[in-house]
């Protein structure tokens, strides 16, 4: 059994994992990506017959609980009792707006036409390029290039209650 044939069919659960434990998609390929590395640099390490998955996940919870500590001890700490540093830098905005937000967020993306929420979704979270949408959707890249000025500068009248018949609640 070679250990590196087998590393690719667990790349889809270190993903899921790292995913989960940082929730953040960059951040969390980076951490498969240095779990990888490691397993790769130490394939003489693991003993045939025992579970290779196991072996991943205890690889990555190691760099993880290194990539912590490193950035903890990278970190500023500051007593709370310190008087040169004001108290609002302590503040932490309420979870509540954030939520509010997102609702209004959502429910402004609704209320575009299709074509522009296609390329502000598109472009915006799945972070493709504007030749990429091009091809998926089949349209000049230019065609990306005005719906999608188009949706954002909807999308932000929608925001701000500017647009007809945009009825988004007021955060007091």
């Amino acid at each position: 059994m070679d250990v590196r044939d087998d590393l690719m069919e667990h790349v889809p659960r270190l993903r899921r994992y790292a995913r989960a434990l940082i929730n953040n998609r960059d951040l969390a390929d980076d951490l498969v990506q240095d779990t990888l590395e490691r397993a790769l640099g130490r394939t003489g390490m693991f003993q045939p017959g025992t579970d290779l998955r196991a072996w991943l996940f205890t690889i990555m919870h190691n760099v993880f609980a290194n990539q912590a500590r490193k950035a903890s001890a990278r970190a500023i700490h500051v007593a709370v009792d310190d008087d040169s540093v004001h108290e609002s830098e302590f503040a932490v905005p309420p979870a509540q707006t954030r939520s509010l937000e997102m609702r209004d967020l959502d429910y402004a993306l609704q209320r575009l036409p299709m074509e522009q929420r296609e390329v502000v979704l598109l472009v915006g979270l799945e972070e493709m390029s504007y030749a990429d949408v091009a091809l998926a959707l089949n349209i000049p890249i230019g065609t990306v290039m005005s719906r999608l000025s188009r949706g954002r500068e909807r999308l932000r009248a929608l925001m701000a209650g500017s647009q007809p018949g945009a009825k988004l609640k007021v955060v007091r």
